[in-house]
């Protein structure tokens, strides 16, 4: 079977009205159809074209797409000024997406990058405000989740006239100029020694204090022990007394005798000792005794 020119010509036609009529949307992406420029309605409202194959007219009408899914706005390096008139450097981050997207397409004629401009604006004017009422320190450590939580619901609420939901605001880094840096630097090494000086003092007062106290116990320790060694000499020269007296009374011949042996061990210790005494002294009077 031939077709003729005609047919050729009529299927031809058909392709091409139907590459103009028929387009699709992807899983991450909205439309809106606009004929003749002007968005297309349903029942007053915005159509939003959700994925799947569609229809349009052919010429008079065109889609715009835009993509669905949270994007990522990076805020490099804005200088911004705190409350104690310290410039700093931040970084920050913003999540967002479309949530009204005929209003998104007014605002913005649906180009992102014009969207980021007026995002970034409105981050950094919410950064001023939030810094310009805080110090350096509470936007570092202290206040910064609650500034953040502040920031997001101000960008938020200013960025609905974008047709735009702000879901997160988040600072990424913050850093000091060159030229404030050396300056903050010194002061708050100066705070650091002024701090470690106190923490000295204290540990020598304490040490001081602990010092006195072992003293004194040392002292109340060394006068308990030479008073309790007093009474246990005294005690035992008692004794010794004593046992002497005792031992006296039952024999005092053979006491004496034994205290003169006693002697002699403890005077003749070397072979070479040599005394110079009368033979009758009391010393030797034992050994002239013949009894």
């Amino acid at each position: 079977m031939i077709f003729k020119p005609t047919v050729w010509i009529i299927v031809a036609i058909l392709l091409f009205l139907s590459f103009f009529t028929f387009y699709t949307i992807k899983e991450t992406e909205r439309g809106l159809v606009l004929t003749l420029g002007r968005i297309v309605q349903d029942n007053g409202v915005a159509k939003v074209e959700q994925p799947g194959l569609h229809m349009k007219w052919p010429f008079i009408s065109n889609v715009v797409k835009f993509d669905s899914r949270i994007q990522t706005l990076d805020i490099e390096d804005s200088r911004i000024v705190t409350s104690e008139k310290k410039d700093v450097i931040v970084s920050s981050f913003i999540k967002w997406r479309i949530q009204d997207f005929a209003h998104f397409y007014k605002a913005t004629s649906g180009i992102f990058a014009r969207a980021d401009n007026l995002l970034e604006q409105k981050v950094n004017d919410g950064l001023r405000a939030q810094f310009g009422r805080s110090t350096i320190s509470q936007v570092v450590s202290e206040n910064r989740d609650a500034i953040m939580r502040s920031l997001s619901s101000e960008i938020n609420e200013s960025a609905q006239s974008l047709g735009i939901e702000v879901i997160d605001v988040r600072i990424k880094r913050i850093d000091l100029p060159d030229e404030v840096s050396v300056s903050v630097f010194e002061r708050m090494r100066a705070e650091r020694q002024q701090v470690a000086a106190e923490h000295r003092a204290d540990g020598e007062k304490v040490s001081e204090t602990i010092r006195a106290q072992a003293d004194e116990q040392a002292q109340i320790l060394l006068a308990t022990a030479a008073n309790e060694s007093r009474i246990i000499r005294g005690n035992a020269d008692a004794n010794v007394a004593k046992i002497y007296g005792q031992a006296y009374s039952q024999d005092p011949a053979f006491y004496a005798f034994y205290r003169s042996l006693d002697a002699y061990d403890q005077a003749f210790v070397d072979k070479n000792d040599i005394f110079v005494l009368s033979p009758e002294s009391d010393f030797f009077k034992y050994f002239n005794s013949t009894k």
